[in-house]
């Protein structure tokens, strides 16, 4: 997937997009978010994975569903659509599209671990346009008629995609902040419409920096929209030189419990998959699957409490939201090291390290892991990698070895063989 040419993104549509954003029409709810089960649950489902149709404002769209392996109406699952991009299609969302299977629902559904329900809807004209709402009205439908089939968890219903996509999941999240819980947009505009826009909804906007196609600015708006409905403290959020090839991810304080923001700029152009330490995108290496699945396995099967939290949370770190406890340096000085594995296939792995400094900044780190019985690393960014036997190690490298007291970077790998859970430790100079 390339940076300035993602699939089906013309530069020459964007003055045209721009113009036909509209806002959404506020029409009936499917439901409210209070967390239990629905009409589903309990009951020998109809629905089967695959592409399917619904009727819905008068006309024929089209879906991909997918149920998870295993799946038992005796149980509540999450329930999150994935958006395409502009002349993107519903296919390209839930197959993976050239990355395969890794990158399917923007590398969610590899990491999901068939507790969720996917659904990728098809835009009319490969796009959200959301003429008089009929977008979110298909939203709407889908949710209906998924909940009256499946056994659904109402308090987890989530919304992702990628620019035109992340525009309508920027527009769900403005319409619907009863439905949906939290939503994730990768370099989005106000494209589709913001009917409502004024309520909480968890929020995590990533952007390119220099993105050609939807500057930066348009992803700022839309985050600050959340910004001041989730009640956080306003800031400019620190963003990467170009140049730096890496990216910060900031974690806004003051918000509304259960109503986080997040924000994370990388040094690159118009794409869903950056990688740190290249201008190259990947669904298989990027840092993107990992933060985005961090940031929404925070909210559990509840509905949010309204009052503000009693202290703030941190403001920033120049690591995804990937890291194990984001908020929680390690204790004294020095760092730490938490090693996770990203994604797997026979015969291989991706793994990711996330280096986190103690209550004092450290400029340098390396760290050290024993690679189990037939691992061989074949590739490493954001870190320098040497063996020595069974030992493997990475040292910083010039853009991510200096960490404030309780900021992280990260690192990761391609590797040959089965997987394992190492435990990682991390020096410092």
């Amino acid at each position: 997937m390339r940076a300035t040419t993602g699939p089906g993104w013309r530069r020459a549509t964007l003055a045209g997009l721009l113009t036909t954003a509209v806002a959404g029409a506020m029409l009936l709810l499917p439901h409210s978010a209070q967390a239990g089960p629905t009409a589903g649950c309990g009951k020998s489902p109809t629905l089967t994975s695959g592409a399917r149709s619904i009727q819905s404002g008068g006309l024929n769209r089209g879906y991909i569903l997918s149920i998870p392996d295993g799946y038992t109406s005796t149980r509540p699952y999450r329930l999150i659509f994935g958006l395409h991009w502009l002349n993107g299609t519903a296919n390209d969302v839930a197959t993976g599209g050239a990355d395969g299977a890794a990158w399917a629902f923007y590398g969610q559904k590899q990491l999901a671990n068939n507790g969720t329900i996917f659904v990728a809807p098809q835009g009319i004209d490969n796009g959200w346009a959301n003429t008089n709402g009929r977008d979110v009205t298909l939203v709407d439908d889908l949710t209906r008629l998924v909940e009256n089939d499946l056994c659904v968890d109402t308090s987890q219903v989530f919304a992702m995609g990628w620019s035109y996509g992340g525009a309508m999941s920027y527009a769900l999240a403005c319409a619907r902040p009863a439905v949906f819980r939290a939503v994730v947009v990768y370099s989005g505009a106000n494209l589709s419409g913001c009917g409502g826009g004024t309520q909480a909804v968890a929020y995590f906007g990533i952007h390119g920096t220099h993105d050609s196609v939807l500057n930066i600015s348009n992803g700022r708006s839309l985050r600050d929209t959340f910004v001041r409905n989730n009640g956080c403290t306003a800031q400019s959020p620190r963003e990467p030189a170009q140049g730096s090839l890496t990216h910060v991810t900031t974690f806004y304080s003051g918000c509304r419990a259960g109503y986080p923001v997040q924000w994370a700029a990388f040094d690159g152009d118009h794409t869903p998959s950056p990688v740190d330490g290249t201008t190259g995108t990947s669904g298989v290496r990027t840092w993107t699957s990992a933060a985005v699945n961090t940031f929404l396995a925070q909210f559990t099967s509840a509905p949010p409490s309204s009052p503000p939290p009693n202290s703030p949370s941190p403001s920033s770190s120049p690591s995804p939201s990937s890291s194990p406890s984001p908020s929680a340096p390690p204790p004294g000085s020095g760092c730490r090291a938490a090693y996770t594995t990203i994604n797997s296939w026979p015969g291989g792995f991706q793994g990711e390290v996330t280096v986190t400094a103690g209550s004092s900044a450290v400029n340098g780190w390396t760290v050290q892991w024993p690679l189990g019985g037939g691992q061989t690393i074949t590739q490493v960014w954001s870190g320098t990698l040497s063996v020595s036997g069974t030992t493997a190690s990475v040292r910083n490298v010039s853009y991510n070895g200096s960490l404030a007291a309780g900021t992280s970077a990260t690192f990761g790998f391609l590797a040959n063989g089965n997987p394992s859970t190492p435990s990682p430790t991390c020096t410092s100079p």
